[in-house]
Formats: C-alpha cells, structure tokens, sequence
C-alpha cells in the first residue's frame, strides 16, 4: 500500500499554494476566480492528465513500445447542486510507430491501473478516446 502526503496554504485573498515532495502548486482558493491561477476544479482534471501520462510512460516499459511525446485534453462538466464533477471527457494522443492493437491495450491498461482514473471513474462519468498523434 502506498501512502501520499501534501500540506497546502492559503493567504487571504485566495493566493493558495501546496507543497508535494519539493514542488510548489500555486492555485486559486479565493471565493471567485482568478484567470491566472488553476482552480481546484482544473486541479483535478490536472491530477487525472498526470496520472494518465504518467501511465504512458510506465506502460512503454511493460508493452515496450517507443514513443515520441503524449498529448491529453480533458473537459470536465460540473454539475450545480450539489456541485460535483459530473462528467469528464478525455482525448489521449500518442506519437508513436506501435500497431493500434498496442494503442488500445495501453488505453485499456490505464484506465484499469491508473489510480485517479480509477478514482474518478467511481464518482463521475469518465469516457474518452486514444489516438495517435500525428506531427504538423
């Protein structure tokens, strides 16, 4: 079992910043917005974007395949009463040379090993595509 562990502050106003390992977040904890700050909304569509990039990079390793970089979009649409995360919407793209049976097995591995999708999916509607990534 693994354990994780953040401390986090706010100063009036809202300036917010949480410390993990030896990185700062800064974000927006005020009682409106702030366009320069992430909310925590847009945290959590953060929290789910690294998790699953980050499976992309261990699942490289264990279905050795080589990629060039990996792009995701991630929508989230919030319901209003109560509020919470109704769904989220995802597009992941690889750029890569992998056949596409290996594209959806890697879809399918991170969407039953990743712990914030599997966090996610229990409280929201997740639902999203894989795709390569084509260059310009």
């Amino acid at each position: 079992m693994l354990n994780y562990s953040i401390t986090a502050q706010s100063n009036k106003g809202g300036d917010a910043v949480a410390m993990a390992n030896d990185a700062e977040v800064h974000f927006d904890a005020s009682a409106g917005r702030k366009d320069k700050l992430p909310n925590p909304a847009e945290l959590l569509l953060t929290s789910l974007a690294a998790c699953m990039l980050k499976n992309v990079e261990r699942y490289a390793e264990i279905l050795k395949f080589d990629y060039i970089k990996a792009y995701v979009e991630i929508k989230g649409t919030r319901n209003d009463a109560p509020p919470f995360m109704s769904k989220i919407e995802y597009k992941l793209y690889v750029e890569s040379n992998m056949e596409r049976k290996k594209l959806d097995l890697l879809h399918k591995n991170i969407l039953k090993f990743g712990t914030i999708t599997n966090t996610l999916a229990k409280a929201s509607e997740l639902k999203g595509t894989i795709d390569f990534l084509t260059t310009k």
